[in-house]
């Protein structure tokens, strides 16, 4: 939640620098009134054209969607410190998996409540001093499910962004943050993203390289997409052999979350029911 920093100036006292975005930057700050560790989002003031009232329309929606959600895996009003990308951190087996349970958790509510976050990656997923994992950064949130809803495929930050997205769908639902998932739990198995193109067709090369290439068949409709373009047929590699180390929990769940078809990628709500889903808690 955005903070007027002068006006709160004497209550806060700022600590660290977290990160910058288009249209705000968080800082790490000590609330000296409760003695408890919170995060500064101060929004960039817009143009006339992006906001009223100088607030940009992306920062409103986001403090909107935040007064409105409320789950533990989800940030709440001025929380938070640190961001689980700090290469500080060691993260063991049973660190990631309970990252990214606790990712799904709090994804499967807002699925629930019919809002994409649609800008998942390492910088937006926060730990408070329980090692409570939040969902964070709502600005290119939306709420979804109308049958004949166009969205813009300009979401999610490229490394993170699902094949449909790169091939310009703009009619999309909670594959997309799925796809993103998949993308953290390979970067935090290997401490290095894992798809990390320079462009979009570059995004899709290096997805295919990896994974295969999709065909009509596989992915019904793909052939279909604004900006499809075709590509040779890669073979992939298997993924225990680019996460050697990871187990076949792990390895399940990168699988369905890999799905090119966005309609049988696995969801938030179906890896709750998995069989061997408490595997992932230890």
């Amino acid at each position: 939640m955005a903070l007027d920093v002068k006006i709160r100036a004497k209550r806060y006292e700022k600590l660290d620098f977290l990160g910058e975005g288009q249209f705000a930057t968080v800082y790490k700050a000590r609330d000296k009134t409760t003695d408890t560790i919170v995060a500064i989002k101060k929004i960039k003031v817009g143009h006339r054209t992006e906001a009223k009232d100088g607030i940009n329309r992306t920062a409103l929606r986001e403090i909107k969607l935040l007064q409105e959600l409320h789950h533990p895996n989800i940030i709440g009003v001025a929380y938070v410190s640190v961001i689980i990308k700090d290469t500080s951190l060691v993260l063991t087996p049973a660190n990631i998996k309970a990252y990214i349970l606790m990712t799904l958790q709090g994804l499967e509510y807002m699925h629930q409540h019919w809002v994409l976050h649609r800008d998942l990656k390492p910088n937006n997923l926060l730990l408070d001093g329980n090692g409570v994992l939040k969902l964070a950064d709502f600005g290119l949130a939306k709420a979804f499910g109308s049958p004949n809803r166009v969205y813009t495929h300009q979401v999610v930050t490229r490394w993170y962004r699902s094949p449909e997205l790169l091939f310009g769908a703009r009619m999309y639902g909670v594959g997309v943050d799925m796809w993103a998932v998949g993308c953290i739990l390979a970067e935090l198995l290997l401490r290095i993203p894992f798809l990390a193109g320079d462009s979009d067709l570059d995004q899709l090369t290096k997805i295919f390289e990896a994974l295969g290439t999709p065909t009509e068949e596989t992915w019904p409709g793909m052939t279909s997409l604004p900006d499809y373009v075709s590509f040779k047929p890669f073979p992939g590699t298997p993924l225990e052999h680019i996460f050697s180390a990871a187990g076949d929990d792990l390895l399940e769940l990168l699988q369905g979350l890999f799905t090119f078809n966005p309609s049988t990628r696995t969801t938030a709500t179906q890896v709750e029911k998995l069989t061997n889903l408490l595997r992932l808690l230890f």
